[in-house]
C-alpha cells in the first residue's frame, strides 16, 4: 500500500479519535452534546452529497426528502406493523437508495443537465413534503410522530446517540475513500472532467452515475433513519429543504467538493454558524444565500484545497534550484 493511502487512512483515524473525545471536552452538557451529534449527522449528509454532486455533477435538491423517506418509512413500519427498528431501518435505507437511483437513471436517459436535474429533484422534494401533509393517517402531518430509541439503551441517552453517529461518519469516510480510490473513482473523475469524452472512451456513464446516486442516497437514508430515533420526533420541518439541502450545499462548497475531509471541515464550521444565525429566524436564509454567492464566486475550490496549496508553497520554496549552466566561449 502506498504512503499516500496510509496517510489518508491515518487522517480518517485521526478524525475519529478527535471527534470521540468531544464528549469529554464538553463535559456531558446536553446542549453541546446534541449540537455535536447534529454536527456528525450533517458531516455524513455532506459526504453523501459529495458522492452525488462532487464527483458526478448530479445536483440533487432533494437531500432532505431522501433522508426523510427513509426515516418515515422505518418509523411508520415500526408503528403500524410492530416491527423492531433494526428490521425497518435497512428497508428505509434501501428505499432512499432506490429512489435516488431512479432519479439519476431518468435524468441520464432523458439527457437532463445539471440545472434541469436540480429542478426535477426540487419538484420531488416538494411532492414528498406534500405527501407528508396529505397522508395524515400515517404521518400525522405537521404534528409529526413521536419515536423512541432503538432498544438495549441505544439512542436513549445523549452519549450512545453521539457514538452511533460517529460510527456512521467514520464508516462513511472509509466507504467514500475506498470507492474513489478504486476503478469506480477513476470513472467518477472522468465523468467530472468531461462526460462526453468519458462516454466515447467506453465508460458506462449511466451505470456509474446511478451507482453514485444509489450509494449517496443510501447514506442520506441511513442518517435520516437513525436521526428519527435519536431525535425522539420526526416531522416535515426536520427534513425540509431549508434544514438540510441549503446547509449541506454550503458545507460542501466551503469544505471542498471531491475531497475526503472537506465535508468534515464544512460540517464542523457551519453547524456552529447555523446555531449563531438561528435567532435571525427566516432571515438566516438571506445569510446562507449570501454565503452561497460568495463561495461560488470567490471560494470555489474549498477550504481543503486552499490549505493544501498553502502547505505545498513553502515546500516548493525550499527545493534547491539547479546551478546555472556555464557558457563558455569559443577557444582561441
Amino acid at each position: 500500500m502506498r504512503a499516500n493511502s496510509w496517510l489518508r487512512f491515518a487522517s480518517i483515524g485521526a478524525v475519529g479519535v478527535l471527534l470521540a473525545v468531544i464528549p469529554l471536552v464538553v463535559g456531558g452538557s446536553s446542549f453541546y452534546m446534541r449540537l455535536a451529534t447534529v454536527m456528525l449527522a450533517y458531516m455524513t449528509y455532506t459526504i453523501a452529497f459529495n458522492l452525488i454532486f462532487g464527483h458526478t455533477r448530479q445536483l440533487f435538491l432533494c437531500l432532505g426528502a431522501l433522508a426523510g423517506a427513509s426515516a418515515y418509512f422505518s418509523v411508520i413500519l415500526t408503528r403500524q406493523l410492530g416491527l423492531p427498528p433494526w428490521g425497518t431501518i435497512p428497508l428505509g435505507i434501501l428505499l432512499s437508495g432506490s429512489v435516488g437511483a431512479v432519479l439519476s437513471y431518468v435524468s441520464v436517459r432523458r439527457g437532463l443537465g445539471v440545472i434541469f436535474l436540480g429542478i426535477v429533484t426540487l419538484a420531488f422534494s416538494l411532492v414528498f413534503h406534500n405527501l407528508l401533509l396529505g397522508l395524515r393517517e400515517f404521518t400525522r402531518g405537521e404534528t409529526g410522530i413521536v419515536t423512541r430509541g432503538l432498544g438495549l439503551g441505544i439512542m436513549e441517552d445523549r452519549f450512545s446517540g453521539y457514538y452511533v453517529f460517529l460510527a456512521i461518519l467514520v464508516l462513511s469516510l472509509l466507504l467514500y475513500y475506498l470507492l474513489v480510490r478504486s476503478r469506480v473513482g477513476l470513472a467518477f473523475r472522468a465523468l467530472s472532467d468531461d462526460e462526453l469524452s468519458a462516454e466515447l472512451a467506453g465508460i458506462n456513464v449511466t451505470g456509474y452515475k446511478v451507482l453514485a446516486a444509489f450509494v449517496g442516497s443510501a447514506l442520506l437514508g441511513t442518517v435520516g433513519a437513525f436521526y428519527a430515533y435519536y431525535n425522539g420526533f420526526v416531522g416535515p420541518e426536520i427534513f425540509s429543504i431549508v434544514s438540510i439541502d441549503t446547509m449541506v450545499l454550503v458545507m460542501l462548497l466551503f469544505g471542498g467538493m471531491g475531497t475526503l475531509l472537506g465535508p468534515v471541515l464544512g460540517g464542523a464550521v457551519f453547524t456552529v454558524v447555523n446555531e449563531l444565525v438561528r435567532p435571525l429566524g427566516p432571515l438566516n436564509l438571506l445569510v446562507y444565500g449570501a454565503l452561497l454567492v460568495i463561495l461560488f464566486v470567490l471560494f470555489r475550490e474549498g477550504l481543503v484545497v486552499m490549505l493544501q496549496r498553502l502547505v505545498s508553497k513553502p515546500a516548493r520554496r525550499h527545493v534547491p534550484e539547479p546551478p546555472p549552466a556555464v557558457v563558455t566561449g569559443p577557444e582561441p
